[in-house]
């Protein structure tokens, strides 16, 4: 997890951009914060592109073992780097408000993919 001296300062500013823009803006806004900060060439985020693009987001102040602390926490198949994917599920994890709203979203998405008579026994 990002070091405690970060989440100081941190202000989580996902549910406010995601009440704001919805949540197919919302992961716009990822997908252009992701493209920020990867390394151009290999098309990931890497230690070097986040120190190098860290003030971007505010960030310059971190420390390396902080960033790489960040990159660990989101690397989730342990290539060392953040893909897109990656990086949104992370942002994701560092807001525990979006998370809890993330969650009713999922479950509304799947009752209408499913249809309620899914959910609901008195329809059998």
């Amino acid at each position: 997890m990002a070091s405690a001296r970060a989440g100081d300062d941190f202000q989580d500013m996902l549910p406010t951009m995601a009440s704001k823009l919805g949540g197919d803006g919302l992961i716009k806004e990822l997908c252009n914060g992701f493209r920020l900060l990867m390394d151009k060439d290999r098309q990931v985020i890497t230690f070097e592109s986040l120190k190098k693009n860290s003030a971007l987001l505010g960030l310059q102040d971190l420390r390396d073992d902080e960033l790489m602390s960040m990159l660990r926490e989101g690397d989730a198949n342990g290539d060392g780097v953040l893909d897109e994917m990656e990086f949104c599920v992370l942002m994701f994890r560092l807001s525990p408000e979006l998370m809890q709203e993330s969650e009713v979203w999922l479950e509304d998405a799947l009752q209408q993919e499913l249809g309620a008579s899914c959910f609901d026994k008195t329809k059998k």
